[in-house]
């Protein structure tokens, strides 16, 4: 009998290494023609905007460490906007289709998008817009086509936007778990769920200012291409008008009625093609891909682009949160490499930990000690991202960046409540008096917080002299736009905390000027280090594997995940925090 156990387990064993080994090929072989096919754009052919993932300002380039080999997505901002930026002189490309529901982009991707397809449209190609279902953001981008279509049957939303924000004190209350809470800024509301079962006045009005700037920028836009007065928009808004596919024609939300059928024939006739089936549509992420791998340089020099995206952490960093380990790699190696004359660093971060937004700035400043540093802000730059910013030599931000939140704050779980509830005593023993700083079981005497608190006014005050210095003001200008708050791109330039509205273009060219350069091309950075065990794991963003998260956000949904998300960061965060000053949720 043993020796049939041992038999079986030696089999099962071998099985399972083969598996290991079968789905390692499969691996390698998936990766392979995911970089190495080449997309074939034919003559007569329309580029379709459709998104189907959240949009990141960088797709990312990946290094796999055990095989010394790289990849690289094409699904970032930056590769779209070069897309549609090369399919204007593309004749190949017929014109846009614009198709897309419930686009997952912050305010200045989507703004962002849009003005690439607006010069798109100079070039005398057309453009046009379809949907079964158009939410607010999705409707927004459609309106910048010549023609917008919507289905018989389908739905446009057009309501102006609102914002909701979660409040846990009752719940602490209940739980007996509580966020032991330490701030400087009177906006610096992050902490403020924690604190109160409703919104501060303050808080209120700057998340009110937040949206009427990002909604001017909206009606601006949709008014100066569907020839409707602003006025007029924000009287829709309010009456519902476009609730129905009727309500929508009538008031000049769109076109025509359109079934799918109809637009593809529509599209058809366009392009003088005898039937629907004979349309050449290629994806905007396939022609990303075509764009990037067959551009050519532009001379010698270079201008390298540096991506900061998501939460700042510690550590070494990959695409979804900043860590100083691939930042200073990046930074170090456009610094030393003699072919690059001059630096861009996007941002797109609400902030996180003070310590490596510290050492990042301090990065920064060394790197332009020897060519230029422009900043590029995306669809946010707060806290701990505006942090790193101001080191730059100048600030570029989109109309509806979310900047500023110049301000600190610190969280500490405490869990003394449902101790006692539940008969938990802890007892410490010390060789000195502060030898336990805290304990998650016994509530935060005043000592405590009194360290706590002077820590925090130090780390403020050296945030208000690190701006002030390189924003040249005096800190009691900064502190005055300070206080945790936060602003638009549009509020940042009339405050002095940016120096120019623009895009990422805007950025590199501006940094080329500063280096002297006409001739270059760009290069990106970072390179994200993974392992085949990263990927097998679910931890890569190389995305072959889908990780526990998104197997949960299927399950329970998105909103529910992402309240689940909040409060796992808020318990795992240690040391003070410079972050934007709420979470919001913007419909």
């Amino acid at each position: 009998m043993k020796f049939l156990r041992n038999l079986l387990a030696s089999v099962m064993g071998t099985l399972i290494a083969l598996g290991i080994i079968f789905m390692f090929f499969l691996i390698i072989a998936s990766l392979a023609g995911s970089s190495e096919d080449v997309v074939r754009v034919k003559n007569n052919s329309v580029l379709e905007i459709s998104f189907q993932e959240p949009i990141k300002d960088y797709g990312g380039q990946f290094k796999f460490t055990d095989l010394q080999w790289e990849y690289e997505n094409y699904n970032g901002l930056n590769n779209i906007l070069s897309a549609i930026d090369h399919a204007r002189t593309d004749d190949r490309i017929r014109g846009i289709s614009i198709n897309n529901s419930f686009l997952t982009a912050g305010s200045a991707s989507a703004k962002a998008i849009r003005d690439a397809i607006a010069t798109f449209k100079e070039s005398g190609k057309w453009v046009y817009a379809y949907g079964d279902l158009m939410v607010q953001k999705d409707y927004y981008l459609a309106s910048v086509a010549d023609s917008v279509f919507l289905n018989p049957a389908g739905e446009l939303d057009f309501r102006g936007l609102s914002s909701e924000v979660l409040f846990y004190k009752e719940l602490q209350e209940k739980s007996g778990v509580k966020m032991e809470v330490i701030r400087h800024g009177k906006y610096k509301s992050a902490v403020e769920p924690f604190l109160s079962n409703e919104m501060s006045e303050e808080n209120r009005e700057q998340i009110s200012e937040l949206l009427e700037s990002l909604w001017d920028t909206f009606l601006a836009d949709i008014s100066a291409d569907r020839n409707i007065p602003k006025e007029r928009l924000n009287r829709l808004a309010d009456s519902l008008g476009a609730r129905t596919p009727g309500l929508a024609l009538e008031n000049g939300f769109v076109d025509a009625l359109f079934y799918t059928d109809e637009y593809r024939d529509l599209i058809t006739r366009k392009l003088d093609e005898p039937t629907s089936e004979d349309i050449n549509l290629i994806t905007i992420r396939d022609y990303a891909k075509h764009v990037a791998q067959t551009r050519g340089a532009y001379g010698s020099n270079r201008v390298a682009v540096i991506y900061a995206q998501g939460e700042i952490g510690y550590g070494e960093g990959s695409d979804d949160y900043i860590g100083q380990g691939v930042m200073f790699k990046a930074l170090r190696k456009a610094r030393e490499d003699d072919k690059i004359k001059a630096v861009v660093l996007r941002i797109d971060s609400p902030g996180g930990l003070a310590l490596t937004s510290d050492l990042i700035w301090r990065e920064i400043l060394v790197t332009r000690k020897v060519k230029p540093v422009v900043i590029s802000m995306g669809d946010m730059a707060a806290s701990g991202g505006y942090f790193m910013a101001v080191a730059g030599d100048y600030i570029f931000a989109e109309p509806s960046t979310v900047t500023g939140s110049i301000g600190v704050f610190a969280t500490i779980p405490n869990m003394h409540e449902l101790a006692d509830r539940i008969g938990i005593n802890a007892e410490q023993v010390n060789t000195n008096r502060h030898s336990t700083p805290y304990s998650l079981f016994e509530p935060a005497d005043e000592e405590f917080r009194e360290l706590a608190r002077e820590q925090i006014e130090d780390y403020y005050r050296e945030f208000l002299n690190k701006v002030a210095e390189g924003r040249n003001m005096s800190v009691e200008a900064v502190d005055e736009v300070a206080q945790g708050r936060v602003w638009t791109g549009v509020q940042a330039l009339e405050k002095g905390l940016v120096d120019e509205l623009g895009g990422l273009d805007d950025a590199v060219k501006y940094a080329a000027e500063q280096a002297g350069i006409s001739d270059y091309k760009t290069i990106d950075y970072p390179v994200y280090e993974t392992s085949i065990e990263e990927i097998l794991r679910g931890r890569s963003g190389v995305g072959l594997f889908r990780s526990k998260q998104e197997l949960l956000k299927q399950e329970i949904g998105e909103e529910l995940f992402g309240i689940l998300q909040n409060i796992k960061t808020w318990g795992e965060q240690k040391g003070v925090y410079a972050r934007l000053p709420f979470e919001i949720n913007i419909r």
